[in-house]
C-alpha cells in the first residue's frame, strides 16, 4: 500500500493502533492462559447477570464462580476507555450520535452476539486469533452486514452521520 494511503486512511498515524492492538492481546492472552477461558465481552456481561436474575442461565456454575473477576474485567474495559479519553482528549463522551441510535445499535447488537454465540471481541480477537472457522465466518458476517447497513442508509439518505 502506498504511503500516501496509509497517510490518508490514518491521518493521526498507526501508534496507538498498534499499542492498543498489542494491549488487547496480551490482555486476551493473561485471561486465557489464567483461567482456560476466552476472553469475550458477552459472556462477561452475560456471567454479571448472574447477580441480578435467577434465570436459570445465569445462574450456572461457571458464571456464579467467575462472576467477581468477570466484572472487574467489564468494569476495566468501559474504565480504561474514559480514562484514554480524558487524558488525551480530556473529555469521556466524544460521540454525537443521538442517543436512540446508540439504544437501537446497542440492542440489535446484542440480538446479533446471542444469535451469533458471541460478540466481535469473543469472535474476532479471539475466535480468529486461534483460527477457528466458525469466528471466521461469523466476522466475516458481521462485517458484511455492518458495511452493507451502512452503505444502504447512505444510498437512502439516512447516513451514518450523527
Amino acid at each position: 500500500m502506498p504511503v500516501f494511503a496509509i497517510t490518508e486512511l490514518f491521518p493521526n498515524g498507526v501508534g496507538h493502533y498498534a499499542i492498543g492492538g498489542i494491549l488487547i492481546g496480551l490482555g486476551v492472552a493473561v485471561i486465557y492462559l489464567g483461567t482456560g477461558i476466552i476472553a469475550g465481552a458477552s459472556t462477561f456481561l452475560e456471567s454479571s447477570l448472574s447477580y441480578v436474575s435467577n434465570v436459570p442461565r445465569f445462574q450456572q456454575g461457571k458464571y456464579i464462580a467467575s462472576r467477581d473477576w468477570r466484572v472487574v474485567f467489564t468494569v476495566g474495559m468501559v474504565g480504561g476507555a474514559a480514562i484514554y479519553q480524558a487524558i488525551f482528549y480530556g473529555e469521556i463522551w466524544t460521540t454525537e450520535v443521538a442517543w436512540w441510535r446508540l439504544l437501537v445499535g446497542g440492542l440489535l447488537v446484542g440480538i446479533g452476539t446471542r444469535i451469533g454465540k458471541g460478540c466481535t471481541s469473543g469472535h474476532g480477537v479471539c475466535g480468529v486469533g486461534s483460527a477457528s472457522f466458525t469466528s471466521i465466518v461469523n466476522v466475516a458476517t458481521f462485517m458484511t452486514i455492518a458495511i452493507g447497513t451502512a452503505q444502504l442508509l447512505q444510498a437512502i439518505g439516512m447516513g451514518v452521520s450523527p
